[in-house]
């Protein structure tokens, strides 16, 4: 369990640096691209679900590593390849999309809760992100007016 405790942690802090990392250079790199200002968007959302699919490989990583390697539970309902169910199950919990075709027994349950929870953190502060950028760079007619003081 001790293990487990460790790599949650450990997820947490990798996955946070790492979105802080990519949304920083998305904010800072963004006005410097020479392109139209609504394309920009599409970077933005482009770089963020390349985030997130590296964060979900972290977690799946992760968890394939726990199962075999650490002894420290099994997936229910995994069928094929113990990688592959790894990375899927990631995928559905960072998502909370939760199917429950695929189950975490034993102490790698804990990274389950924690994925789900980071994963909902993690993609609010996309959302969030996102919302920004939008306000930044999206206009109706393709005239960038200055930011508001409110």
């Amino acid at each position: 369990m001790t293990t487990v405790l460790i790599t949650c942690a450990c997820l947490v802090a990798l996955t946070g640096f790492l979105h802080y990392e990519v949304l920083r250079g998305l904010y800072s790199g963004l006005p410097r691209l020479h392109m139209p200002d609504r394309a920009k968007l599409l970077v933005v959302i482009a770089t963020a679900f390349v985030a997130h699919a590296v964060e979900i490989l972290l977690y799946g990583g992760a968890l394939y590593g726990l199962v075999t390697w650490a002894g420290a539970g099994q997936l229910a309902g995994a069928t094929g390849s113990l990688v592959t169910a790894s990375l899927y199950f990631s995928a559905e919990t960072y998502t909370s999309l939760g199917f429950g075709d695929v189950t975490p027994l034993g102490p790698v349950r804990l990274l389950a809760g924690v994925e789900a929870l980071n994963g909902l953190l993690l993609i609010g502060w996309t959302a969030s992100f996102t919302y920004i950028s939008m306000e930044r760079f999206w206009t109706a007619d393709g005239v960038r007016r200055p930011p508001r003081r409110d």
